[in-house]
């Protein structure tokens, strides 16, 4: 723990839920958040509570799809799609291309743009999830970073328990590829 902090309670409360937030983060001074946003009056900065961005991959390959368990809640030991979150300024294909070489070691290439679903992450935290299919045309993955295994699944062949919301992205995949 940093320094100063006794462990026994939070000094600053979720960045995702700013109507815990009671100090403007720029001065200080008193807030009041309403409907997802503040106007600091003291130092006027203006806040905006807004959804996570994350990317994610159905990686494709000989007719089978790659899937991940994950290491660590939420959904610890449930299946998911490869991915996670878009850094500050980071294009999301950037941020793909990143996650599944972190979690899988491949070197992948997004292709189709598949869609979009909203969720909540961990403490409520909301999520705007892309998905895009891609290609990793050499090498096998080997489960890295917060992942505990890899396998590829034929389509009629996926696990039932899943992560998130990563049961409707499969039904919109195999109604784009049916």
């Amino acid at each position: 723990m940093g320094s100063g902090c006794s462990g026994t309670g939070r000094i600053l409360p979720d960045v995702s839920r700013l109507a815990e937030w009671k100090h403007c983060p720029r001065c200080g001074a008193p807030i009041e958040p309403a409907d997802g946003t503040f106007e600091c009056s003291t130092c006027g900065l203006r806040h905006y509570e807004r959804s996570s961005v994350t990317a994610c991959a159905l990686v494709e390959r000989d007719g089978r799809l790659l899937l991940a368990r994950r290491a660590q809640d939420p959904y610890a030991g449930r299946w998911d799609l490869p991915g996670g979150f878009v850094g500050a300024g980071e294009h999301p294909h950037d941020a793909l291309r990143r996650e599944l070489r972190e979690e899988t070691g491949l070197e992948v290439e997004p292709r189709d743009f598949v869609g979009v679903w909203m969720d909540t992450y961990a403490d409520g935290e909301p999520t705007l999830n892309l998905y895009w299919t891609a290609v990793a045309p050499r090498g096998e993955p080997k489960a890295a970073d917060d992942v505990s295994e890899v396998r590829w699944f034929a389509p009629d062949e996926l696990p039932g328990s899943l992560a998130f919301h990563v049961g409707d992205v499969l039904d919109a995949w195999r109604q784009q590829h049916a």
